[in-house]
C-alpha cells in the first residue's frame, strides 16, 4: 500500500519519465526529494538534499559537511552557505545530477510549482495583490533586515521572525549575515519589489492582509487562526 501511494504521489507532482534520469530521488508522502548542491570555485562542490513541495515551496538540507546542521535552507540561502563567488542567481547556481551531469535547476521540471506559486503571487493570488518585501529590526543591534517575500517558504520565514521578539540578525535563514554588517541605505529601503512601482509605499497591488501563502494552519497567532477560521475552502 505504500508502494501505490508513493507511486501515486510521483505521478502527481512529477511523471515517472521527468524523475527517472534525476539522481537520489526519494518520493515522499508530500514532497519529492533529489540531491542537489553548488559548486565554489574556491571550495568545490557543497552536496544537499532538495525537497520540492506542491505548494511551491523548495527546502534544502545541507550535508557540505559531516558536522552541518543547516536545514530548510533556501536555494538562496543554502547558495550563499555554499560560498559561490556569483550568488544571487540561486536558479542558475544550484543544480541537480542528471545522467551524470551537473543541470542547473532552471534547466528542469523541479521549479515548475514554484514558479507556478511565484507567478499567483505575482498576479495577486486570489486576493489581487502581491508581497512585496518587509523588514524587521533586530532585537540586539536594531539595524532592519531585508525579507523577501516571493515564496510560501519565505512568507514563513518573515511570519516567524515578526512573532520572535527576540529576533537577531543572526537568526535570518534567508541572508546569513551578522550585527556588524551594515543596514541597508534608505535610499534601498524604498525599493520594495511592487510589481507595479519600485518605490511604491504600500498599494493595493503589494500588501497582502492575509492569503494562503502568508497564513499558515499550524500556527496559533491571532492572524492566522483569523485567516483558517474564515478562509473559504479550496
Amino acid at each position: 500500500m505504500e508502494m501505490e501511494r508513493r507511486e501515486y504521489v510521483s505521478k502527481e507532482l512529477f511523471s515517472e519519465k521527468e524523475l527517472q534520469e534525476i539522481s537520489g530521488v526519494i518520493v515522499e508522502e508530500d514532497y519529492v526529494e533529489v540531491m542537489c548542491g553548488c559548486t565554489s570555485h574556491r571550495y568545490g562542490d557543497a552536496i544537499a538534499r532538495l525537497r520540492v513541495f506542491s505548494d511551491g515551496d523548495l527546502q534544502i538540507t545541507c550535508q557540505c559537511t559531516p558536522a552541518c546542521h543547516e536545514d530548510k535552507l533556501t536555494p538562496a540561502a543554502f547558495e550563499k552557505h555554499s560560498e559561490r563567488e556569483t550568488s544571487r542567481n540561486w536558479r542558475n547556481n544550484v543544480w541537480v545530477f542528471i545522467e551524470g551531469d551537473k543541470v542547473p535547476l532552471s534547466k528542469t521540471v523541479l521549479l515548475r510549482y514554484y514558479n507556478k506559486a511565484l507567478k499567483k503571487s505575482s498576479n495577486g493570488g486570489s486576493k489581487g495583490v502581491n508581497h512585496r518585501d518587509e523588514f524587521v529590526e533586530c532585537s540586539r543591534c536594531g539595524k532592519e533586515r531585508r525579507f523577501r517575500l516571493r515564496s510560501r517558504g519565505e512568507c514563513r520565514m518573515h511570519h516567524d521572525a515578526l512573532a520572535n521578539p527576540n529576533w537577531k540578525c543572526c537568526d535570518h535563514t534567508y541572508d546569513k549575515i551578522t550585527c556588524e554588517e551594515e543596514e541597508e541605505r534608505g535610499s534601498r529601503k524604498v525599493y520594495r519589489g511592487c510589481t507595479r512601482s519600485p518605490s511604491c509605499k504600500g498599494c493595493t497591488s503589494c500588501v497582502c492582509f492575509g492569503c494562503n501563502l502568508c497564513r499558515f494552519s499550524d500556527c496559533n497567532c491571532q492572524s492566522c487562526l483569523d485567516f483558517t477560521t474564515n478562509a473559504q475552502p479550496i
